[in-house]
């Protein structure tokens, strides 16, 4: 499958690789992914936009999910434990990201693939397939992950009710976008 992948598309999947490993998760999950899509100039980020979203915006929300792991902000907050202030101290005198990597190795080399991931890689081939297309570029990984019932896709969906908006206007701007190419 990855032979079909276009230069965007692996690049993603680097990148992906690279939040993944900056975040220390065991594995690239459909989240790392969508930051690796949306931190990136291509289709995909091009489709966010064009849904009512800021790409760069929708990267650091989802990047502060990823980093925020097992924290479990409303727990926290049951006990008057904010969160979001405890990071932004930790940041501001450790640097961005430090709560997140508090007692975890950093990760080096490859960093595998969970399975959400490569359920929406799969879907990602079964987009282009669906479209008509010869290759898979970051356009069909976004359309992936849409169509997953994974993480990524889900926090996406909380993305795309913030703006006002939802999956299928999402889904319709970026094939009616890939159509006008």
């Amino acid at each position: 499958m990855f032979e079909r992948f276009s230069k965007e598309a692996r690049a993603v999947v680097v990148a992906a690789q690279t939040v993944a490993r900056e975040a220390c998760s065991p594995a690239v999950d459909t989240r790392h992914v969508l930051v690796a899509l949306a931190g990136s100039p291509g289709a995909a980020a091009a489709g966010l936009h064009d849904a009512g979203l800021e790409p760069a915006a929708v990267a650091r929300t989802v990047r502060d999910d990823v980093e925020a792991g097992a924290l479990d902000a409303e727990a926290l907050s049951s006990i008057g434990i904010d969160l979001d202030s405890v990071r932004r101290e930790t940041d501001a005198t450790f640097g961005r990201g430090a709560l997140a990597r508090a007692g975890r190795r950093a990760r080096t080399g490859h960093v595998p693939f969970a399975p959400e991931a490569k359920k929406a890689l799969e879907l990602a081939l079964r987009e282009t397939v669906r479209l008509g297309d010869k290759g898979i570029d970051g356009s069909h990984l976004l359309l992936g992950i849409l169509r997953a019932d994974c993480s990524g896709g889900r926090a996406l969906e909380r993305a795309l009710h913030g703006a006002g908006t939802d999956v299928a206007a999402l889904r319709a701007t970026v094939e009616q976008r890939r159509r006008a190419a």
